[in-house]
């Protein structure tokens, strides 16, 4: 088949960015003419990868000395930039990152096709689930999904309040006013870029596929642990929350006598103050988790996505201590789903930290079922799954591959995992 011209837009964070890499250098190592539109940071690893650059228009959104715009106004803005973008490249598709969306409201103005990729778990709620990113769990019980049933109005203003706004920003740009709710996610394909296990049991519409992690990291070398044979444990903090290393500290306060090994990356953000880093500990400014993770036993993360995902591709079970937003939500379903352990930010010290720890280590049930989630992704290959659906959308071929209701594993069934699970798609 003749190559494809695609259009790729990401935000500028890793856990947005590295997501639309992964499948950008799928793309174009498959042929495809890639574009991925991202911040600069990123522009000599979307080149190296054979993709072609274009810098994202960035707006201040945020209160600050200067003035700022409102979301959907820097959106309107951003969109006219990107219009002109698409109009130059004509693509076969536009795939946008799923906070990303002045690249859809240009692909939609100019007539290209709309993928939108979503680098964590699928943010509409499934029926008598808590609202997104609140952190609470799926409800067992018929009293607890009445809760929820009761509280989704008063969320549903927020949502009402979100759509009046992006119709306002479309109206702006000439287009028709959605009536639906979560307007900034594609109709025609959405790309879910986690495990399913992690996702609550729900219908699952043909635009929507399940694909697994996209996992991409820059270059960086592995890191080996302190010598001994205790187990490993290894500190993935957050690279935008936690300037303080709070997490960091807890690790090696309550870890510090433990009989345990310990690696903790620093990621590139300097210590505000003296640490006592104990024996039994290696501290590194950066490392490469793809090469880090398979050796260790335990990860201590702050739940961001990319983070979490690797890990459980790595087969490591987690503690999470979430700090804010989708990390809450990303701690609630590794909760759910058996593979670690939930740790609030408000207990991170050193006794709360080792107690955690300790539980993941004396229930190797959570090593088996993070091992299982390891043995599927490399058996399904998300990113050529990915892959495959854009192309099929762009050569207008449709949803043929439509997700199959009760692929999504729930906790009481990934006993059952070291057979063979189902993937969504």
């Amino acid at each position: 088949m003749s190559p494809l011209r695609l259009l790729l837009a990401a935000f500028g964070d890793p856990g947005h960015a590295f997501p639309m890499l992964a499948l950008g250098t799928e793309l174009a190592g498959r042929g495809h003419d890639v574009r991925l539109e991202t911040w600069m940071r990123w522009r000599e690893h979307v080149e190296a990868a054979g993709m072609a650059f274009s810098p994202a228009p960035e707006y201040q959104v945020f209160p600050s000395g200067q003035r700022s715009l409102k979301p959907y106004q820097a959106a309107v803005r951003a969109a006219g930039q990107t219009r002109s973008v698409v109009a130059a490249l004509r693509p076969h598709a536009v795939v946008a990152d799923i906070i990303t969306v002045a690249p859809k409201l240009a692909a939609e103005a100019e007539g290209v096709p709309i993928a939108t990729l979503i680098p964590h778990v699928f943010p509409p709620e499934a029926p008598d689930t808590p609202p997104y990113s609140l952190g609470a769990r799926r409800p067992r019980t018929r009293a607890g999904r009445a809760i929820w049933r009761a509280l989704r109005r008063p969320a549903a203003g927020g949502y009402e309040r979100g759509r009046r706004e992006l119709n306002e920003a479309r109206a702006r740009l000439g287009l028709q006013p959605l009536a639906h709710l979560h307007g900034g996610i594609s109709r025609e394909l959405a790309l879910v870029g986690t495990f399913p296990q992690l996702e609550y049991p729900r219908a699952w519409s043909a635009d929507v596929r399940v694909v697994g992690p996209l996992l991409w990291e820059p270059p960086s070398e592995g890191e080996p642990p302190p010598r001994g044979d205790g187990p490993i444990v290894l500190v993935a903090p957050s690279t935008v929350h936690d300037p303080a290393h709070r997490l960091l500290r807890a690790v090696l306060d309550g870890l510090g006598r433990e009989p345990v090994r310990i690696i903790a990356a620093l990621n590139r953000r300097p210590l505000d103050g003296p640490l006592e880093v104990p024996a039994n500990a290696r501290l590194v400014d950066w490392l490469s988790y793809a090469k880090t993770m398979p050796h260790c036993d335990v990860v201590v993360c702050n739940g961001g996505h990319g983070t979490l995902a690797r890990a459980l591709a790595c087969g490591c079970p987690v503690v999470v201590a979430p700090v804010a937003g989708d990390m809450n939500e990303n701690a609630a379903r590794a909760d759910w789903a058996g593979v670690g352990v939930r740790l609030p930010w408000r207990f991170v010290a050193g006794a709360p930290m080792r107690a955690a720890v300790r539980r993941v280590l004396a229930e190797p049930e959570m090593a088996v079922r993070a091992s299982a989630m390891r043995t599927w992704i490399d058996a399904n290959n998300p990113v050529a799954r990915a892959a495959d659906a854009v192309e099929q959308l762009a050569r207008g071929e449709g949803a043929s591959m439509a997700a199959e209701e009760g692929g999504s594993v729930g906790a009481g069934e990934l006993r059952g995992w070291d057979s063979n699970p189902q993937p969504l798609g």
